[in-house]
This record gives C-alpha cells, structure tokens and sequence, in this order.
C-alpha cells in the first residue's frame, strides 16, 4: 500500500508535523474547555454563518445559497480554516459536504482535544472514490497503522452526510446512514489509546501537493496542484453538533475540567456553572437532524440519506486492536498527512507526508512546527 512506503520514507521528519496544542493539560495547568452542553447545533450554511464555528486569522469564509459555507483556495498560500470555540465531550458530529476536487488538495472534518486525542476525516482531491479516516491519542505517532480508507460514490462531485459518532465504549465513522468502520474503546492503549477527552470541531481545505513540500506529501495529495484550474472550493452544507456531556446522563455542563495529568475520561469533571456533575451512569443517547436510522447492534442512528456509498470492499486489512469493520472497507495502514498551518490562515509551508498522521494538523491556529 502506498502509504506504507510513503510512512517508511518519512516518519524520521514526521514527528514533529502534526496537531498542535496552545495548552496540553497532560503537561500543565490550562484553561477549561468550554462545554457546548445541551445546546445542539443544528444549522443550515446556506443560510449564513453560525456563531459555532468560528474563521480563524486569515480566513474569511464566503457563503452560497445553494451550496453553503465556500471553502475557497485560488493560491498555494491558502488555506481556510474554522474551528469551534466550544467541546464536546464524547457526542455527534453530522456534516454534509462535498470535498474540493483537484490533485495536491485537502479537504477535512477534524474533532481535536487540547491534549492532541484526534479523529478525521479527509480527502484528497484527485481521488474522487474514497474518503480516508484516522484517529490519534495524545498525539502519538509512534505507530502508523491506524488510518483507512472507505469507498465513496463521488465525493468531490456530490455531496454525503458524514457522521462522527462518538461514545465512551465505541467511536464510528458514519456515510449516509451507513457505519463504515467502528473503533472500540476496550483494548486500546499507549499510541494506539482510544480518544477521549473534549474535542474542538475544525473544518477546512489546505494545499499538500505544492512546491516546497516534502515528496512524499505530494504524491500521497495526488500530485503538484495546478492552479490554472483554481478556485478549488469545498462546499460544507449543513452541520448538526451534540455534546454528550461525559456520556453519564448529565443534563447540563458549561465547561470540563482536567483534575490530572492523565488524559482518561474518567479523569475529567463536568462542570456546570460551577458545580460539578454527578456523571457516573452512561445514559448518553444520540439523536440527528437527518432522516433515516441505520442500526447496529442495540443502538440506533439517525443520519441524512443524501447519495449513496460504493460497495464494501473484501474485509479489513491490518485492523488496530479494537476494531470492526461492518462493511468491509479497508481499514488497515492507510491514510493521512502530515501538515502545519502557518499564521493567518496560509497553508502548510512543509508537511512531511507520513501515511497516517493527523489530518487536524492543517488546523493548527497559531506558530506551529514546520518541516522538511
């Protein structure tokens, strides 16, 4: 598998090229996170902005009444980027979306804790058949086996729901209803450690494939993008968010406190107005603003039905511990880069290109590492 190669050829610079944190509470005191709570998100980007997602510097996101919040990139500096100023802690993520097309650049939905635990999604532009997935804990790139990649009809040509559904015993990465690969909490540990403490949600496209990266960076982006054919615009529709507080039936919570250096859900405390919250008995449920349930196991999702996903593929190759494959799509060794955002929004000026690093890294907000 390409990626493989592409980890062999690059882990040695890649360490350093990927998520970053202002503040890691598994090193230092730090702010709170700041809850969502039981407000759910539930917006239309065809309507406008939501004061959920915030632009960062250097970024001014332009919205379509037909297609929604414009993700634009007309230069290899570009590289749009928004995030959310509030967590979740443990909970559901729907976006409708159609990723940009074009070789050399990334598109991608990131959730992403202080502490660097991470999940992804992304895509590349010159690939319009598949979506890649990965997840990191603390961020951790010790191992390179936790990526994959899942068949998709056309996702730079029409647009999907894509779902992030994420509980204390299981994260799922979800198409159109439809769970496409499953993550169990029991088993993981050290670099392969599930995610689980409160995450940001970061949205936005970068260029990987461009002069300055490293090789394997554009190879694994599709190739040098070609800027004759710009504006690449990545077209984000809708986006629903709900905070399942800790996953312990609280009712409300305004900020999650880190009481240690661990980094475990157990360690962190719900807060509301102050007080903490009794969150010891999982009673977390999940709803949707989207129209049709899927089922697996005792649990029923309710996800948009926009398009449809390819067939599965033969069954899962190299799964980490931990993990199931419902449909069958590739989840072994796969997908991934390894990028940095510069200041005021421009793209990554080095990305190492390993094969399964953190896709969040294109959203660091502010200095970040820079490599060749």
């Amino acid at each position: 598998m390409l990626s493989q190669l592409l980890t062999v050829a690059v882990a040695a610079t890649a360490v350093t090229a990927q998520t970053f944190s202002k503040c890691d509470p598994t090193k230092k005191d730090c702010p709170f996170p700041k809850a969502l709570g039981s407000k759910i998100i539930d917006h239309d980007f065809t309507k406008g902005a939501t004061d959920f997602i915030k632009d960062l510097d250097g970024t001014k996101i332009e919205y379509d009444g037909t297609n929604g919040a414009v993700y634009s990139i007309k230069e290899p500096s570009n590289a749009p980027t928004t995030e959310s100023d509030k967590y979740i802690f443990f909970g559901q993520v729907d976006i409708t979306m159609k990723a940009a097309p074009g070789a050399g650049i990334v598109t991608s939905i990131v959730l992403e804790s202080d502490d660097l635990d991470e999940v992804d999604w992304e895509w590349v532009g010159g690939d319009n058949t598949k979506v890649q997935t990965n997840y990191f804990s603390k961020g951790c790139t010790e191992t390179y086996d936790r990526g994959g990649f899942t068949p998709v009809s056309s996702p730079l040509t029409e647009y999907h729901t894509y779902t992030l559904k994420w509980t204390r015993e299981k994260l799922e990465w979800i198409i159109n209803g439809q769970v496409v690969r499953t993550l169990n909490s029991a088993g993981l540990s050290g670099c392969a450690g599930y995610p689980q403490t409160p995450m940001r949600v970061k949205l936005g496209s970068w260029v990987a494939g461009k002069e300055g990266n490293s090789p394997g960076t554009i190879e694994w982006s599709g190739g040098l993008a070609n800027f004759a054919n710009a504006p690449f615009n990545a077209y984000y529709k809708s986006i629903r968010v709900q905070d399942f507080m800790g996953g312990g039936g609280a009712k409300e919570a305004t900020e999650y406190q880190y009481t240690d250096r661990s980094g475990t859900w157990q360690s962190i405390k719900v807060v509301n107005d102050g007080k903490a919250v009794d969150n010891s008995d999982d009673k977390s449920t999940t709803t949707s603003a989207t129209k049709s349930a899927t089922k697996t196991g005792s649990t029923t999702l309710s996800t948009s039905t926009t398009g449809s996903i390819q067939p599965s593929g033969s069954g899962s190759a190299n799964s980490p511990a931990g993990e199931t494959n419902p449909t069958g799509t590739g989840s072994g060794s796969g997908s991934g880069s390894a990028s940095q955002t510069t200041p005021g929004g421009s793209a990554p000026t080095s990305a190492a290109g390993k094969a399964v690093l953190s896709l969040g890294s294109v959203f660091a907000a502010s200095l970040l590492y820079f490599v060749l």
